[in-house]
């Protein structure tokens, strides 16, 4: 029996690649937190969480403090029975985003030691739909890029075969976003997907006009219009647009997707491994869409969300933005806008210890 024999972490900090920025925030750093399991039969998992710049001490306090010390002789073949034994440590502060980075964390190093000793990929433990997804760019489309070069960017986007392009929205003048955007349509063409993200930086006025601005477009959807929590403007919102209403990557439990979907207020889901707790969670967010007909689009760590994809029925594309590769030692096998999902045993990513170690903090 695979049972928890230790359990660590540590604290990474990835620098970005790029200059990334949007209505509310620059992208400075990726505090990536870090578990490593072992089990009696000596097999590792090793998982991650993640934040932008700041709070990734009281992760890791929350961690080693409380929750990993509970997790020894527990059987990797169980992840719902280790996530509920840690959620039930944290009862105190949950939902929240802290504790859900923490549980993530556990999660993911869980599933690596549990498709590890099965010897079976993610992909194919968490469900096995397909193996290959499509990609989307959002490199391309960070806020403070001009319009000339943003042109450039979805071309080049569109023309290596990218299944879409997402730009940033929700500059002070909104007719600079139209402006920007217009200018795209103009060059990419009609056929092209293209997604807009406001990072929830406006009101349900001021989102109502610009997607009355944004609907001649023709958009796959408006992503983090207004502010996560807000659930009741999102629906009114969705009242009133065309355009699709993406949310996900600030919510932080499965409850929190059921209201949205229950009440309108989400036509595509974008659950985040990290933030919503974990691959075990993450499922149940995937089916609850499925359920209710609804696409899976996650946010952000696509090194890890490609495999989820390819797992479940509803999983229709991955965001590309590479933030590991300063830790990894192999990338996503992409082709003409395609990734695989890894076959290797785990959850399909190449760790360079050496590398983390120069970039650890703690």
């Amino acid at each position: 029996m695979p049972v928890i024999t230790s359990a660590d972490a540590m604290l990474v900090d990835v620098p970005v690649e790029n200059v990334r920025t949007d209505a509310i925030q620059s992208f400075l750093k990726q505090e990536t937190i870090v578990v490593d399991l072992t089990t009696d039969d000596g097999t590792p998992g090793r998982g991650y969480a993640y934040t932008i710049g700041t709070g990734g001490r009281a992760v890791l306090s929350m961690l080693r403090d409380h929750l990993l010390p509970t997790l020894i002789g527990l059987d990797v073949r169980r992840p719902e029975h280790i996530w509920r034994h840690a959620f039930s440590q944290t009862r105190a502060t949950t939902i929240g985003a802290i504790t859900s980075l923490a549980l993530a964390a556990i999660d993911t190093a869980v599933w690596d030691a549990r498709c590890r000793h099965a010897g079976e990929s993610l992909w194919r433990m968490a469900g096995g739909a397909r193996q290959e997804v499509s990609l989307y760019d959002t490199e391309g489309g960070w806020l403070h890029i001009d319009t000339e070069t943003l042109v450039q960017n979805v071309l080049a986007a569109r023309d290596g075969g990218w299944q879409g392009s997402k730009i940033k929205v929700g500059s002070a003048n909104p007719r600079r976003d139209l402006e920007r955007l217009l200018a795209v349509r103009d060059a990419v063409g009609a056929e092209y997907p293209l997604m807009v993200d406001a990072n929830q930086a406006l009101s349900l006025a001021d989102a109502r006009a610009l997607a009355r601005m944004l609907e001649p477009v023709g958009l796959s959807w408006l992503e983090e219009p207004l502010p996560a929590e807000d659930v009741t403007s999102h629906a009114r919102l969705a009242e009133s647009t065309g355009i699709p209403i993406a949310v996900g990557e600030s919510l932080y439990s499965l409850g929190q997707f059921t209201e949205y979907l229950a009440r309108g207020a989400a036509t595509i889901v974008q659950p985040d491994v990290a933030r919503v707790g974990g691959i075990t969670p993450w499922l149940k967010v995937a089916h609850l869409a499925e359920a209710f007909n609804t696409p899976v689009c996650p946010h952000f760590l696509m090194e890890i969300h490609v495999s989820l994809v390819a797992a479940v029925p509803h999983g229709r594309i991955v965001e590309y933005i590479p933030q590991l590769r300063a830790i990894t030692r192999s990338e996503l096998a992409v082709v003409g806008g395609r990734a695989t999902a890894p076959d290797e045993p785990g959850i399909g990513i190449d760790w360079d210890d050496d590398a983390m170690e120069d970039l650890r903090v703690m």
